[in-house]
């Protein structure tokens, strides 16, 4: 049984993979790298390929099955990068390795708090000794009605989270949860929520139904000073649409994880490159905007979870077992 495995860190998951290599009895090739044309050879040998966020588009998938890769397995609850129609017609299997809700739940309270609070503004004053006031007063949640889109496992954990600390809760989901209707907490509509929430955090997959689902049409009918918080995936939301609301003050503030067109420049060392994102750089210079590189995930029982599941289920794919970390 052999696994080849991209995107490789060497700080933290290579001890991890060497561990569950030898308690799973595995081969591994691992590879640094995110997967592309120049590195595929790797593959070779290899029926499955353990990966990250790497855009995997049907050329890519093409040259993988070429190789004999049947199944590929991404390190992360979302699968939107992965061309899941064009793995399907080239024989091959797709899956995942969802982990805990809690890291990205307490993540996005932490960025709420910071937002509400002006936390970047606060710090950055802090930092050249600048002990002034004016134009840090912050909101108080207790005051304020909080919208959660997408009611999975995160959205939940979110709103569990957030009950304690008195807000107004409503929410939105394709699919509603009664667990979250037994709880109290309202359903509405994506325009009553434009509406009515004084701050929305996003917990939904990226689908191309909800793609740019915050646009300008949105925007334009949010509360003034409406705060966005984005822990999900960065083309839930149209940057530029966003940059232009609050620029104008529509927007009073937000907590981005997540932004688009990010593959290539997060979880890389870019301090002496000039990026290829404008809106990332226009959006890190807002003084009302919080950006971290998708890392919101990023504990100590996430990594070991992707690592050993997206382990576990290539081996029940390689052994004919159920699996259930395959995507239906």
């Amino acid at each position: 049984m052999k696994v080849t495995v991209y995107n490789c860190r060497e700080f933290d998951e290579k001890e991890l993979f060497l561990k569950y290599e030898k308690e799973l009895d595995i081969e591994l090739v691992l590879c640094p790298d995110a997967p592309n044309k120049e590195n595929a050879f790797l593959a070779e040998g290899s029926q499955c390929i353990d990966i990250i966020t790497s855009p995997m588009p049907k050329e890519l998938l093409e040259l993988f099955a070429s190789y004999g890769v049947k199944y590929v397995v991404t390190r992360t609850i979302g699968y939107d990068h992965v061309d899941v129609e064009a793995a399907k017609e080239l024989g091959m299997t797709v899956a995942n390795a969802p982990y805990g809700p809690n890291g990205v739940a307490d993540y996005t309270v932490m960025l709420i708090l910071m937002t509400i609070r002006k936390m970047k503004s606060i710090v950055n004053r802090t930092r050249i000794q600048d002990y002034t006031l004016k134009g840090l007063m912050g909101r108080e949640l207790k005051d304020l009605t909080v919208g959660v889109i997408g009611t999975g496992r995160i959205g939940r954990t979110v709103l569990n989270n957030l009950s304690g600390f008195g807000c107004r809760l409503i929410a939105y989901d394709v699919y509603e949860n009664e667990e979250v209707k037994k709880s109290g907490i309202t359903y509405v509509t994506l325009d009553e929520m434009w509406e009515r929430a004084d701050l929305i955090t996003l917990h939904a997959p990226l689908t191309e139904d909800n793609h740019h689902m915050i646009d300008e049409e949105a925007i334009s009918k949010m509360k003034d000073g409406a705060m966005i918080i984005n822990t999900a995936r960065g083309g839930l939301i149209d940057s530029q649409a966003l940059i232009r609301g609050i620029e104008s003050g529509k927007i009073g503030g937000a907590g981005l994880d997540v932004v688009e067109n990010e593959f290539g420049q997060y979880y890389y060392d870019h301090k002496e490159d000039i990026l290829n994102n404008r809106e990332l750089s226009v959006l890190r210079g807002f003084p009302n905007v919080t950006v971290s590189h998708h890392m919101a995930f990023y504990t100590d029982d996430c990594v070991e979870t992707v690592v050993r599941d997206s382990l576990l289920g290539c081996k029940c794919f390689m052994e004919g077992k159920d699996n259930p970390w395959e995507v239906k």
